[in-house]
């Protein structure tokens, strides 16, 4: 039975993003990737509004139906940005230089925790790019919602898996009635874990979350 999605719903989706003339840049589903150098391709659990995805397919969920297929059209400002004239950057040739790179047309790199695309070497300059690859472009997504997710278990557990990047199996949960007892494989500071805390009794029916760390195991 079809379910309508309301904000901060967790649900279950495959979705595959496609450029106007069709070009695959995104997926998770195995069919529809080619060169997209991904290999682990299966449905992704999200939270509704809490910006696991793109702005604009985040909201565009809110009252589609489980079990239908949907395309959603997002403008520039909906998902990659504007491109922004600002984030076009000229690098000297000498800051290559330093690290022994040989800048080229095309090649990423990341300078300040900022990822950019070089577009133009000439001379001792070196222009690169800072907007996202896909700025300035309208993009289709294509979404098929598996299911709404109310098991707290679940729902703990993937949203940390998410947020922080874990593999399947590295966080543990345990419900007692409305308490939450869940494990994380890393350590965090407290006013961090406070926000956690926080955010999972919002989300779920788990009025009561205690976090433990486990430190990583050293090689």
């Amino acid at each position: 039975m079809a379910e309508t999605v309301k904000n901060h719903d967790f649900i279950e989706l495959d979705y595959t993003g496609r450029l106007i003339d069709g070009t695959v840049f995104d997926t998770t589903v195995a069919s529809e990737a080619k060169d997209l150098g991904k290999r682990d391709f299966k449905p992704v659990i999200i939270c509704v509004g809490e910006k696991q995805l793109l702005p604009g397919l985040d909201g565009a969920l809110v009252d589609k139906e489980t079990g239908k297929k949907v395309s959603i059209t997002l403008s520039p400002e909906q998902a990659f940005g504007k491109r922004d004239v600002k984030k076009m950057k000229i690098v000297p040739m000498g800051a290559f230089q330093e690290h022994k790179v040989r800048p080229e047309p095309g090649l990423q790199i990341n300078i300040d925790g900022e990822l950019g695309t070089i577009t133009r070497v000439s001379g001792g300059r070196v222009i690169v790019n800072f907007n996202h690859p896909l700025a300035g472009r309208e993009v289709v997504y294509e979404v098929f919602i598996h299911r709404r997710i109310t098991d707290a278990k679940e729902q703990i557990t993937s949203f940390l898996q998410t947020t922080f990047n874990l593999p399947k199996g590295a966080v543990k949960v345990e419900i007692t009635g409305e308490k939450a007892s869940v494990e994380l494989p890393m350590v965090l500071p407290e006013p961090l874990l406070e926000v956690i805390r926080k955010k999972l009794s919002e989300l779920t029916v788990c009025k009561e979350v205690v976090l433990s760390c486990k430190s990583p195991e050293k090689k």
